[in-house]
């Protein structure tokens, strides 16, 4: 008698490119129920909302200083993979930091150098810069 295979549905990694569940990853950010500990994590939570179209959390992870009004997000980009190129501060130490990373989207990708700050104790993002690839 041949045994039974049982098929678990396997959630797939979450879009920041971690292996744990979106659920368990970037979505519990996302719902509110906790706040990125590092730059690193809050810019990776943010690529995922990018993924996600999750307008709300980027506006309110944005710094208020440079936050815009709204975000005009297109359902039909389609975005790849996040490589993290390189981190600087941005610790649960620190009170700011930067993450180089390139995102990556059907047609290409895009190299940026995002500068994170701290307000009232939350990581937010301030701006960034694009370095020629």
């Amino acid at each position: 008698m041949a045994a039974k295979r049982s098929r678990q549905r396997r959630s797939p990694s979450c879009p920041c490119g971690l292996a744990e569940t979106y659920e368990n990853c970037c979505g519990r950010f996302h719902r509110g129920e906790a706040a990125a500990p590092t730059a690193e994590a809050l810019m990776r939570s943010r690529y995922s909302a990018f993924v996600r179209l999750d307008e709300p959390y980027l506006l309110r992870t944005w710094h208020p200083r440079t936050r815009p009004a709204g975000l005009d997000l297109d359902p039909g980009m389609r975005w790849t993979g996040l490589e993290i190129l390189a981190a600087a501060e941005g610790s649960p130490f620190h009170a700011t930091g930067t993450v180089t990373f390139r995102a990556s989207f059907r047609d290409g990708s895009l190299l940026e150098r995002s500068r994170f700050e701290r307000v009232d104790g939350a990581w937010v993002y301030l701006d960034g810069e694009f370095p020629e690839q």
